[in-house]
């Protein structure tokens, strides 16, 4: 593997295992959302944030080692607009995978439920119980999931692009069983 130019397997590794969990909690709150309300739905909502309280914090994780590690360089001919989209895109990507969970935390407590990670561990509510607050917080959490969703496809797509039309190896970085163009 050339290291000057390839992610770290810590960085494949947490790439892959939190992009599998948004992509798994994003469709539990899709599927959970629309349940008519019973235990059932009570479980799959505790579920729900015990995998946003996880993704938070792999995501902190995955930022210190960002941070740390720094990553490939773009291919050298890729325009320079198209690499200040790629990272502005990237660490949108970081401010949304924050987001997201946090502003779920938010919502939980302003609307007075809360959030025990995996049913043993206790957070505490960072806002008052505020009913009206709570909703504005859902729709925040919403916009927020569905921004990151379509900001996802566009990443996904770019990757496939530099792979199946540009032949470079920005995907197969990712994905390094990939034979690279």
């Amino acid at each position: 593997m050339d290291t000057a130019n390839s992610y770290t397997r810590t960085a494949i590794g947490l790439h892959w295992l939190v992009a599998v969990a948004i992509v798994g909690t994003f469709g539990l709150g899709l599927y959970m959302h629309e349940l008519p309300f019973s235990p059932d739905k009570l479980k799959l909502y505790a579920w729900h944030k015990w995998a946003g309280v996880s993704i938070f914090l792999l995501v902190l994780l995955r930022l210190v080692w960002r941070l740390t590690h720094r990553p490939p360089a773009p291919p050298a001919p890729m325009p320079a607009w198209q690499r200040r989209a790629a990272e502005g895109a990237h660490w949108l990507l970081y401010l949304l995978m924050l987001a997201v969970p946090l502003s779920g935390w938010l919502m939980s407590s302003a609307k007075g439920v809360p959030t025990v990670w995996f049913g043993v561990l206790p957070l505490p509510d960072l806002l008052a119980k505020d009913k009206a607050l709570g909703e504005l917080l859902e729709t925040v959490h919403k916009t927020f999931n569905f921004t990151m969703a379509g900001l996802v496809l566009v990443h996904a797509g770019a990757a496939l692009k530099h792979h199946l039309i540009n032949r470079d190896d920005v995907l197969a970085r990712m994905l390094p069983m990939l034979k690279k163009p």
